[in-house]
């Protein structure tokens, strides 16, 4: 099992929802975390929650799909942690309707953020962690982008295309002793997700919690797991 703790964490959309989970759980193992989002208010919050388990916070206020502002947040979290050895590439959004109805500046918008977002992201520290000689960097796609469904065609296919850079950017890394994983949840319980499905308490019992699903992560993380679990396929190869 790799121990954590003293490692340096980026997570992308960190600030609420399965970032917000995820950057806790890392916090909880003594994980120094630096957290991106557009919302100041939302970083901050989640930045104190992190700062309480005596670790080294980072709140960075970064669009994902402006390539210049993702460029100097991952400067920024050099600059005060010295390395990056863990990325958590979650920043996302969907939105459903059918393809005639949904606008296609909606549908060109869900593209920009959910694949540039992620490749803007990933290309940035991955130049670092090749620097380093090590890193971890963790792509979340969907179970949408492996089968698309009705209404969801926007979001399937930007998933899709993830997991499809993902694992280019696996075989790329793979000499560099960087190890790329790509995750893909089904439907977990966000401010996002709640609204579109018009549940109102989380229905723990059908729907995938944040927590649970970070749990999953830092598993992912501390033991090098390769396999089918639960609501969430894993593809990866150790360097």
């Amino acid at each position: 099992m790799t121990d954590l703790k003293g490692k340096n964490a980026l997570v992308t959309g960190g600030s609420r929802g399965l970032g917000r989970a995820t950057a806790l759980a890392l916090a909880k193992l003594g994980v120094n975390v630096a957290i991106t989002g557009r919302n100041e208010a939302h970083l901050n919050t989640t930045l104190k929650e992190l700062e309480a388990f005596g670790i080294k916070g980072l709140a960075l206020q970064c669009d994902a799909v402006n390539e210049n502002e993702v460029i100097d947040s991952v400067n920024k979290a050099v600059e005060s942690f010295g390395t990056i050895d863990i990325l958590i590439n979650n920043a996302g959004t969907a939105s459903f309707g059918s393809v005639l109805e949904m606008e296609s500046q909606l549908w060109e918008k869900i593209i920009q953020t959910n694949v540039f977002g992620v490749y803007y992201v990933a290309k940035a520290v991955a130049a670092i962690m090749v620097k380093q000689g090590s890193g971890d960097i963790i792509n979340i796609a969907s179970t949408a982008g492996l089968k698309g469904s009705a209404n969801s065609s926007a979001y399937s296919a930007s998933k899709s295309a993830v997991i499809g850079f993902s694992e280019s950017l696996m075989y790329e890394m793979r000499k560099q002793n960087v190890r790329v994983t790509t995750l893909t949840p089904s439907t977990i319980a966000t401010d996002l997700t709640l609204k579109d499905l018009k549940i109102t308490d989380g229905n723990p019992d059908r729907v995938l919690q944040p927590d649970d699903f970070a749990e999953l992560i830092v598993d992912v993380l501390q033991f090098n797991k390769r396999a089918l679990i639960a609501s969430a396929s894993i593809f990866s190869t150790n360097p």
